[in-house]
């Protein structure tokens, strides 16, 4: 029986299909592989999503909290990645909906653009 990505510890690797055993739905687990760090890193982000709609107001504050830190550091890969590729900063402003003079005054020191 082939294990789902999340079923498997991080870095155990994952048995070849047992051809006497048919997989229950199609596999992209065709030949013994390793399980993706991508796939396991997932999870937790899915289980703070959840928890931003909790009943529970402890639960959700402290996922929309961990949810903001999240998008911040995503914010801030995409625009040192747009200026790598040459991007200006009216086109990285217009991308995120705000000024070119906001994300300039937020990003500028970090990223090393002018």
């Amino acid at each position: 029986m082939i294990k789902s990505p999340a079923a498997v510890p991080r870095g155990r690797r994952l048995p070849a299909a047992d051809a006497a055993t048919p997989a229950a739905s199609p596999s992209a687990y065709a030949d013994e592989t390793y399980v993706s760090a991508y796939a396991d890193g997932m999870e937790p982000v899915l289980q703070i999503a959840e928890g931003a709609a909790s009943d529970d107001p402890d639960v959700g504050l402290r996922a929309v909290g961990a949810l903001r830190a999240l998008a911040e550091r995503l914010e801030l890969l995409q625009v040192q990645r747009a200026r790598e590729l040459g991007w200006s900063w009216q086109d990285i402003a217009s991308r995120l909906g705000v000024t070119k003079q906001t994300v300039h005054r937020k990003y500028g020191r970090l990223t090393g653009g002018r």
